[in-house]
This record gives C-alpha cells, structure tokens and sequence, in this order.
C-alpha cells in the first residue's frame, strides 16, 4: 500500500516512490519494433534505457492481456493471460526455436493487428513444434493456476471458428492447441518478467494497468460464471458503462458483465483476489481502471443500446478492501478517479491511502480557478491518459475562445513553450502532484492522429498508434533532464 507523502515511500521489492518523481506513458504496443507491433524484445530495453537516461523513475503501460473484441485491452479474453502477440520472435531465435525470422511490417507508424498476428502465428507454430519442456516449464505450469481453464477456452474457441462461448456449437478441442497455449504463456511470462527485472534493475518502476471488469467472451466469465450477473444461458442480466455526461449524451455502454458482489463477497472475493495476487506479482504499481465501481456502479438492463437507463448500485467498498489489504499488505494500488464523483469515492480511496489521479487536460475550467489551477498533491498529475487526445492535438480541436482562455492560463501561470505541449508539460511538471506521468505524444509534440483512443468508438484507429523509431525521444532526453531538474523531479 502506498503510505502518506513522506520523503521515502516503500513499494514491492527494493522500490521506493518518492516525492516529485516523473514517469512516461507508454504502452508496450506503441513501441518500435521490425514486426508490425511492439513487443518484448529488444526495443523494449532500449526503450527503458532512454527513459532511465531522461530520469524518469515510472514507466505506464496499459494492459497486456489478450486482446479481444475491437483489439481492445479492456475487453480481454483473459485478464491472467498474456497477448501472445506480444512475444518477441527475434529472443525464440536466440534460444534456437526459430531459424531467420524476416522483417514484416518493420517500424511501422500503424499496427495492422490482424495481419501481424497472422504473421506472428505461424512463427509461434513452428516455435512451438521446435520446443521441448523444461523444469522452468513445468515450473511456471504449476505456478499458473489460471493456465489450463484459458488454454482449453482458446481451444475450444478455435473449434468453435472464434465465436463467443454463448454461441458454441461443441466443447470439442485439440490438445495439441491446448499444449500451444500453454507454450506461449510461458513465453510471454518468460519475456516480460525479464524485461521488468531488466527495468527494476536499472531503477525503473513499471506501473500496470488492472480494468475493474472483465470481457464477457472471456475465460474469466465462462470458467466463472457464478462470479456474475448471468441468466441461466448465460447472458448477462445487466451490463456495465456510465451514465450520459458532459462529454456524451447517451454515456457509454460498454457491455460488460456485473459481479455477483453477493456471491463474491461469501466466498471471499476469491476470484479477485486471484487476480490481484498475478497482477501484483507482474507490475510494481497496478492502476485500478474505474475504481468509482468499488463504491457505486452504474447498472444498465441488457437489451439496452444506450446507457441511459440505468441506475446506480451500491458496490462492495470497505469490505472488499479490507480483504485486499488484510491479504496484500505491501500492494501498490492507484486509483482512477476521474470524472464528476461523489464523495464517498474519495473517502474510499483516501481511506487506504490509495493515490488518485487528474488530467491537465481538465484541469482548466472554472471550478479549478479558485484554486488557481493547482493541482493536489497526493494524487499522479497526468498530461492526459490514453482516453485523451495528446495536448497538441486536443488544443487545437477547441474553440478560439476556448484556446484563448487556455493561453490566458498559461500566461499567468508563467508557462511558455514552442507549442501548448509545451507548456502543459511545464504545468504539471511544476506542480503538487507527488508524480507527473507525462505521455509520450506529448513528449514528442504528436497530434490527434496518434490518439490511442476514442471512448465510445470501436476499432480502427483506436490502439493502433505506434512509433516507427526511439530515435526522437532520445533526441529529447537532454530536454527532459533539464525540466525534471528545474521542477525537483529527479
């Protein structure tokens, strides 16, 4: 658990977060890579060796479970599991699973997610009839307690032509698929966890990212079923998303199950506490997506094509963490608290002592003002998230008046810069938050079309940003150094 703001803060092994540090958001998709997507191998490194130069202290990333519908990370078919897609091809080479392996796709500015998996498939297949298990395998085989329920649901769904579980013709399955499954699993566990020690060892905290819910065509909900509000086929009875807002008049519907918090709570939120306890053991920091559930969550009756008719219910809160802390005493959790909440959220998070988040990005209206647009202090001040557009992109989509009043901000603030990048990374930079995450569009002064992400839109462009080359981020590294010094975050 992250304590109160002192001038060192323990985290999980030899970690510390301390006062005034800076991280990047970067998510391991967008890196560089000769293979259509970023992976595990060696751009990874390369990556943390140039954010460790900068100074940064903090690498986010946002999930890497499998991805399922519309490529999203947040609709995962496990939340256990790792992408295979993923799995660096170049290290099985290394290790004589592979012999070349030919570029495809190489430093791309665009991930193309079906043509690289295709790609990557078929080299993973021949890895995998290549390979003989190993102590180390059967060791991470019995570690993964979750491995054999999504190994058989990835076979079966093969089987099924990839439709989701609820429309399954056959429980049939290859074992040879099953053996894939478990093969890449192991792969994937292999690279990341040596890419993460590689970070720790260098002094870099990987923050990850946990969604509070989970896909319904996933192996969490059908090797799970009584963890969540289902009808006796199967379908759920009601769905998850929020309620319309500012930024959208029908809110979103995201369509995912509701937990059974019943149910889960008289059996001691065993499911979660399984997912907590592999997550903690991936990431050094876990993010918690839409922490406001744990306290209130918005109820939409399936059938529903908005989120408009929904109510709010009230969700486990204290009861559930006091089981999270009472089992996970050093945990690092942060909260996602963004958005118009009640007070009970905040209580609840500041109960345990969790940092929350804010975004600059909505750091500027009139209710910031009195407080002179500061931003507290026990909370991660962010440039904008991968729900956001980067700076650059998002000023520039505003209104003339909009834009003036953002410059009129900065220039009493006495934050100037080239572009409103800039000046916003100064902005948070500068301020109370005990970490500043900036993004790494922002770093580089990209605009909209390097969005990751458009809430309430699916597919193609969302999560297809990837840089081509690193090469201009370590162009920046000097300039990085000089910020985080002047603001007494190194």
């Amino acid at each position: 658990m992250i304590g109160q703001l002192s001038n060192t803060m323990k985290t999980s092994g030899d970690f510390r977060l301390r006062d005034r540090q800076a991280g990047i958001l970067m998510p391991v998709s967008a890196l560089s890579s000769r293979h259509g997507i970023g992976d595990l191998g060696q751009d990874a490194y390369d990556f943390a060796d140039i954010a460790v130069a900068s100074k940064f202290k903090i690498w986010q990333i946002l999930p890497l479970n499998p991805l399922g519908y519309g490529n999203s990370p947040y609709q995962p078919y496990s939340s256990f599991a790792g992408d295979e897609i993923y799995i660096n091809l170049d290290l099985l080479k290394e290790e004589g699973l592979l012999e070349e392996v030919p570029s495809f796709q190489a430093y791309s500015q665009f991930i193309k997610y079906d043509e690289v998996r295709e790609f990557k498939e078929s080299y993973l297949r021949k890895a995998f009839r290549n390979f003989k298990e190993t102590e180390d395998y059967k060791e991470f085989i019995s570690k993964a307690f979750w491995l054999e329920g999504y190994a058989l649901f990835r076979a079966r769904k093969k089987i099924n032509n990839q439709k989701c579980w609820l429309e399954w013709e056959t429980l049939d399955y290859d074992q040879e698929e099953v053996l894939f499954h478990y093969f890449v699993q192991y792969y994937f566990y292999r690279q990341w966890m040596s890419l993460k020690s590689y970070a720790n060892g260098i002094g870099l905290t990987i923050m990850g990212d946990m969604p509070i819910y989970v896909g319904l065509d996933s192996a969490d909900v059908y090797d799970n079923k009584e963890c969540f509000l289902l009808d006796k086929t199967g379908h759920p009875t009601s769905v998850a998303g929020v309620p319309p807002d500012y930024f959208s008049a029908d809110g979103q519907l995201w369509g995912n199950p509701l937990y059974d918090w019943d149910y889960l709570k008289d059996h001691k939120y065993s499911f979660w506490m399984n997912r907590l306890s592999w997550n903690k053991d991936m990431f050094d920091l876990i993010r918690i997506d839409h922490f406001r559930a744990f306290d209130t969550y918005w109820k939409i009756p399936s059938g529903e094509t908005t989120a408009k008719n929904g109510k709010w219910v009230l969700g486990p809160s204290y009861d559930f963490f006091d089981y999270v802390y009472k089992k996970f005493s050093d945990i690092n959790l942060v909260a996602e608290d963004l958005g118009d909440l009640r007070p009970e959220v905040i209580q609840l998070k500041d109960h345990y002592q969790m940092l929350g988040m804010r975004v600059a990005q909505f750091s500027f209206d009139d209710d910031m003002k009195k407080d002179n647009y500061q931003l507290p202090d026990f909370c991660i001040g962010y440039t904008g998230t991968h729900d956001n557009a980067p700076i650059n992109g998002w000023y520039h989509s505003l209104s003339k008046i909009e834009r003036k009043k953002i410059r009129a901000v900065m220039n009493k603030l006495q934050f100037h810069g080239k572009t409103m990048a800039d000046r916003v990374i100064n902005y948070i930079l500068a301020g109370k938050p005990m970490i500043a995450i900036i993004m790494m569009q922002d770093i580089l002064g990209y605009g909209m079309e390097t969005r990751i992400n458009t809430p309430s839109t699916i597919g193609e462009p969302n999560w297809c940003f990837k840089l081509s080359t690193l090469d201009t981020f370590k162009r920046k590294q000097k300039h990085i150094i000089h910020l985080l010094t002047k603001y007494n975050r190194l």
